[in-house]
């Protein structure tokens, strides 16, 4: 959000963590969404999302299509469930406990704090591996000792933002999102004669499981893997504000980017099979092979920026998903234990995997089912609720959300044993037990045609949504109809 507080105040560590936000301290419009996610979205890793695409077997248009529809469709979920940090002025996660219970909870909550930490260490490799690629490039080094010293200077920018808290992520965000967005539009005008139109239009088109197989991917990699964080800032919001705007200034700030760098990434990718294949082992550094040696630096800079900025609403969200899971520390201790955790898998993304792209699709569509599966619920819990929360309650055990009610919990593992059931992961060899449902309900079983569509990330979304609105109608009603309790503002 854009900084509205007092010229010359310094910035200070941020000591809200679960708790409410006072009136005091909401502040902007809806319009102060753009900045976050737009800044968390520009990075050029949407560019390599155009052969990610490709790489489903299917054509330009094809992959235009699953992209843009991907893209919206999953941001627009976004933007849902920011309604409810307006509505609650809680973090996302807590705001989950009204349909999950205050201790059921803790169960989405681990879930989502296993995939914002993971995502956040992808983010850190790849800006750590893109820098020592430019580095190569340019003679300088671009060995081990290059590597490591990116990845300490990567780490320290994104854990100082976590730590922080809210004032610096929306500064950082502001500076990122015209520093990023200004040099990605000169990266496209100097690469923009390596595009062949005929070679890419000439691309076979694919079969319609493909094309889901690609639209789903684009959905885990983009919208569906924030749903778990989309409240975190409108909680700042007055609750005066348009929940109209709420949607729309989140769906627009965080596809807007996505959509323009995808359509110039399928382009890139689909006029030469040599720049298609590279992008799968390092996304970003095989961005700079067709780049002249100048603009390099500007490359790196835009790149390294581009990734921290969704790496830090990472660590902060992850770290307040860490408290909503039960973990007695302060939110500034919850985001170093993340970063700690963040500087390892790094390290071994780094330094020792190496099929990035294969444990990258494998690490989306596992954790994009019990996601999903949250989102269904969480949507389906807020669309039936008529009232604001009541905050108190979403505190206490005893209220009138419940403790460990049965009916979420028992929904959530039903969709992710569905929605794992209907996925596959080859590429990745710790997830080859997954698919166990394709045979048996006639769909050609972990070799037929729809064994990469990923049908299960949207069976799990379409059964926690379908599933709470037949089912947890009277739930909600009973618990709206209690008298309200004195407001939480502490925690």
């Amino acid at each position: 959000m854009a900084d509205t507080r007092e010229p010359g105040r310094q910035l200070q560590v941020e000591t809200h963590g679960l708790d409410v936000i006072g009136d005091a301290d909401r502040k902007g419009t809806p319009r102060t969404l753009f900045w976050p996610w737009f800044g968390a979205n520009v990075s050029v890793l949407g560019l390599s999302y155009g052969a990610f695409a490709l790489g489903f077997g299917i054509s330009f248009w094809q992959a235009l299509a699953a992209g843009v529809l991907g893209i919206l469709a999953s941001f627009l979920l976004c933007g849902f469930i920011a309604v409810a940090g307006k509505r609650g002025s809680a973090p996302t996660m807590v705001l989950s406990r009204a349909a999950y219970g205050v201790r059921g909870n803790r169960l989405p909550s681990v879930v989502s704090w296993v995939l914002t930490v993971g995502w956040e260490t992808v983010l850190i490799a790849l800006a750590t591996m893109a820098t020592a690629t430019v580095f190569t490039r340019l003679g300088w080094g671009g060995g081990t000792e290059t590597e490591v010293v990116a990845l300490i200077v990567v780490c320290a920018l994104t854990v100082a933002g976590g730590v922080m808290g809210f004032d610096l992520i929306m500064r950082l965000q502001t500076v990122i999102t015209v520093v990023t967005g200004a040099l990605t539009v000169v990266y496209v005008v100097l690469v923009a004669d390596h595009i062949h139109w005929a070679t890419v239009s000439a691309i076979p088109s694919g079969s319609a499981q493909e094309f889901i197989g690609a639209l789903v991917f684009m959905m885990t990699g983009f919208g569906l893997g924030w749903v778990n964080a989309a409240a975190d800032y409108s909680r700042y919001l007055p609750r005066a504000s348009s929940g109209r705007g709420v949607i729309g200034w989140t769906t627009f700030g965080g596809s807007v980017a996505p959509l323009l760098l995808l359509v110039f990434g399928l382009l890139l990718a689909g006029s030469s099979e040599t720049l298609n294949k590279a992008i799968a082992a390092d996304p970003i550094g095989a961005l700079t092979t067709i780049l002249p040696t100048w603009f390099l630096v500007p490359f790196a800079v835009v790149a390294v920026l581009g990734l921290v900025g969704g790496a830090v609403l990472d660590i902060y969200s992850s770290g307040l998903a860490l408290l909503s899971a039960g973990l007695p520390v302060p939110r500034y201790l919850a985001a170093l234990v993340d970063g700690v955790l963040m500087i390892a898998g790094s390290v071994y993304i780094v330094f020792f995997a190496d099929d990035f792209l294969g444990q990258f699709m494998g690490f989306l569509t596992t954790l994009g089912v019990p996601i999903s599966a949250w989102c269904g619920i969480m949507l389906a819990d807020l669309a039936l609720r008529r009232r604001d929360y009541d905050e108190a309650d979403l505190y206490r055990p005893a209220g009138r959300y419940g403790d460990v009610p049965l009916l979420p919990l028992l929904l959530t593992l039903a969709a992710t044993a569905l929605g794992w059931g209907l996925v596959t992961n080859t590429a990745a060899s710790w997830l080859t037990w997954q698919g166990y449902l394709l045979g048996p309900l006639g769909l050609g079983g972990k070799s037929g045609a729809w064994a990469y569509a990923n049908l299960g990330v949207l069976a799990a979304l379409a059964l926690g949504f379908l599933g709470t609105l037949a089912l947890g109608r009277g739930r909600v009603r009973t618990q709206e109809s209690l008298p309200a309790t004195a407001s939480a503002s502490t925690v």
